[in-house]
């Protein structure tokens, strides 16, 4: 029973309506129509009708989620939900039933993102023209792990000068990817591929000047490292964040070269690329966090605290760090750390995250975690731990379902 119902007539209230409600249910199974033989068929109209029941509670409806399930599949209708006028955010498989589309495209005309999971190159043309009734489309995720988005692009390239965010997710380096030329006014753009090193498509997209660009990540497989040098020579200039798991002595050292205005960086320093770090803490000034991996064939943890401590601007704030293998930090270098940032000119609380694994960290040390409690407790630093998948599915994935 929840919380706040109090009187005897609020617990009246609710068990009655609860009983109302199963009573809907039960008249649904009741007057199931005697032709209708098909499992799947009753299954459909007992949930068009218990959504039915709830959404029609429901004033506005803001977002909307519908996947294709390949082993139970429930044909949904949406003309009794009008809320759904007020939808703003749809996430959807495009191998769902035209009807839904069609439905949908009736009613709702003002979504702001969309997201689109492929499973085949097939695309309906009432999903078709769902995407192109809308008004003021300004976020595009599409997914393609199991067809392809080609059939869509001419579709989607008619919302190119009010997209600002643009997400593609896939496992082929095939897909085509030029159409991302088109959109002028890009401020954010993820670019999440789990296979692929070619991405033949890239070669063109590093000329194109994306001038409101802010955001590039680049989660997992990287064009060549050639590309997106030459893509951040055009772009870098105003990106405030950029991530990449490519690790590449001349694509690092780029970061420091074409994008002064950085406020969060993550990229791969190699073992001995310390130098690196410190040409790029010279260069963008403005930098807010950074998150850094260390371990054998990365930078230490000692070198790393040492130089964010002496040379980090100004504005820093937040340090992530993720050990590849286990941790060398000692409790005297710990603690010199601490003295050096709390005699800092600039005074900032720093946050320091840190990314486990199943390896030994920081955080295995009892002594290394007084000395934390302590600076702690001294408004020096603020401590926060993450589990590295969560982390990487909150960092890579901010979209995704």
């Amino acid at each position: 029973m929840p919380a706040d119902i109090n009187s005897l007539n609020d617990k009246n209230n609710l068990v009655a309506n609860e009983v109302i409600k199963i009573r809907i249910v039960k008249n649904v199974l009741r007057n199931i129509p005697a032709d209708i033989n098909s499992l799947n068929d009753k299954n459909n109209l007992i949930a068009n009708e218990v959504i039915k029941m709830f959404t029609s509670q429901i004033s506005s409806l803001k977002k909307l989620t519908y996947y294709h399930n390949r082993f139970y599949h429930l044909n949904i209708s949406f003309p009794y939900f009008p809320g759904a006028r007020d939808l703003s955010e749809l996430c959807c498989a495009s191998n769902l039933p035209t009807n839904f589309f069609y439905q949908l495209s009736q009613i709702c005309h003002n979504l702001q993102s969309i997201f689109i999971e492929f499973h085949n190159n097939d695309v309906s043309n009432e999903l078709k023209e769902l995407i192109s009734s809308q008004n003021n489309l300004k976020t595009l995720a599409l997914s393609a792990f199991d067809g392809s988005w080609a059939n869509i692009i001419p579709t989607i390239t008619k919302h190119s000068h009010t997209i600002t965010k643009l997400q593609l997710y896939g496992d082929n380096e095939e897909l085509p990817l030029l159409f991302v030329r088109l959109f002028s006014n890009l401020q954010e753009f993820i670019f999440s591929f789990y296979d692929g090193t070619g991405f033949e498509d890239f070669k063109m997209l590093q000329y194109v000047h994306f001038s409101k660009l802010q955001v590039l990540k680049i989660p997992y497989q990287c064009p060549r490292p050639q590309y997106i040098m030459k893509f951040l020579e055009n772009n870098g200039k105003n990106l405030k964040k950029y991530y990449t798991d490519e690790n590449d002595n001349a694509l690092s050292l780029s970061v420091a070269k074409f994008c002064p205005n950085l406020k969060s960086l993550f990229v791969i320093f190699n073992n001995g690329e310390i130098d690196i770090l410190k040409k790029i803490f010279i260069s963008c000034q403005y930098l807010e966090s950074i998150k850094i991996w260390c371990g054998e064939k990365f930078l230490t943890e000692k070198e790393v605290l040492e130089t964010v401590a002496s040379q980090s601007p100004n504005n820093f704030c937040e340090l992530r760090i993720y050990n590849s293998s286990n941790s060398n930090i000692s409790s005297e270098d710990l603690e010199s750390f601490f003295i050096n940032w709390k005699n800092r000119a600039s005074k900032k609380l720093l946050s320091l995250v840190i990314i486990e694994d199943y390896y030994a960290n920081l955080l295995t040390d009892y002594e290394n975690m007084d000395i934390i409690e302590k600076y702690e407790n001294l408004g020096i630093v603020k401590l926060t731990t993450i589990g590295y998948e969560k982390e990487k599915i909150d960092d890579d994935l901010d979209y995704y379902y």
